[in-house]
């Protein structure tokens, strides 16, 4: 079997590298241009890993790399919202063209499937919970609208073109591997690294938001199970639980023995105020069942982050 991961040498492309790369008789190829991907992600995996430099939105590189290739998980974009907002077409070229490419390459070689990464940032700030796939989208930055067109060529592609096609969206996925160091890196990450530093938890807001945290692992075992499935159509990938952002803050400090006051700032653009995804579809056609509670998840992710400050 040989299979392709777009951006894998990313935080969830590589968690997903090195699941899939326990096969024997697998193949993983990462093409990843390494814009957030880092090469250190994939230093500890199996050896059939192969890592190809380059862009999604280099189409005839694409058609090369797909040639024989039996499945294509589409991790690659530029995943922030703020990012976005500030450079609309940095994000449309890469998610919105970049994704067509992938589609058209994946149709032209003949794969059996593509994986797509999608997100829950399409619901908007709807005040519905919890957020069920059959909801109106209504997203409100540049990430979410690319996200949103993704799922739609990926609809288009699978009725038109018979290419199967299916789009996980993903609930504020965290774990080893999340960078904590960029400008626009998510809240655990940001949170984890500062109180390391023995610094307060910047909190965007009054901190009652709430977020549906999903560990790395659930998510990587959400794609395997869609690659494995005749599903197709679009799936939440959550934990059906949600947390507020200050809870989330005093629960890290707790599992790390710091007793530091949150800094308050502003609110930022585009952020929505709660979130929380209604599984059950997932749960019955993929067998998706969340595996990890967020103290769970968080311990692991702290001790990840631990090894991180200390091998720095």
């Amino acid at each position: 079997m040989r299979i392709v991961i777009t951006g894998g040498a990313g935080f969830i492309g590589s968690n997903l590298a090195t699941e899939l790369s326990k096969e024997k008789e697998s193949e993983v190829i990462i093409v990843d241009d390494l814009s957030t991907g880092r090469v250190s992600n994939l230093e500890k995996i199996n050896k059939n890993i192969n890592l190809v430099r380059g862009s999604i939105t280099d189409l005839q590189l694409l058609k090369g790399i797909f040639k024989d290739v039996d499945y294509v998980f589409h991790q690659a974009a530029i995943p922030s919202v703020p990012r976005s907002i500030k450079d609309p077409i940095a994000s449309n070229n890469a998610n919105v063209n970049g994704t067509l490419n992938v589609l058209v390459a994946a149709k032209d070689c003949n794969v059996k499937k593509v994986i797509y990464a999608s997100s829950s940032s399409v619901y908007g700030d709807t005040p519905e919970l919890p957020k069920r796939e059959d909801m109106v989208p209504n997203p409100l930055s540049p990430y979410a609208v690319t996200k949103l067109l993704g799922e739609y060529y990926c609809k288009v592609f699978n009725e038109v073109y018979g290419l199967k096609t299916i789009s996980l969206r993903y609930f504020n996925v965290y774990g080893p591997r999340q960078d904590p160091y960029s400008d626009y890196a998510a809240v655990i990450p940001r949170f984890i690294n500062r109180v390391l530093e023995n610094k307060p938890p910047v909190i965007y807001g009054d901190g009652e938001q709430t977020r549906d945290f999903t560990f790395v692992k659930d998510v990587v075992r959400a794609n395997i199970q869609a690659m494995k499935s005749d599903a197709n159509g679009v799936y939440n990938i959550a934990s059906g639980n949600r947390i507020s952002i200050n809870e989330l803050a005093n629960v890290i400090m707790k599992l790390m023995g710091r007793n530091l006051k949150p800094i308050h700032e502003a609110p930022r653009e585009g952020d929505i105020r709660h979130s929380l995804g209604d599984i059950s579809s997932a749960k019955k056609t993929l067998s998706y069942e969340p595996q990890y509670s967020v103290e769970e998840g968080l311990i692991r992710t702290i001790k990840w982050f631990r090894l991180l400050a200390v091998n720095r």
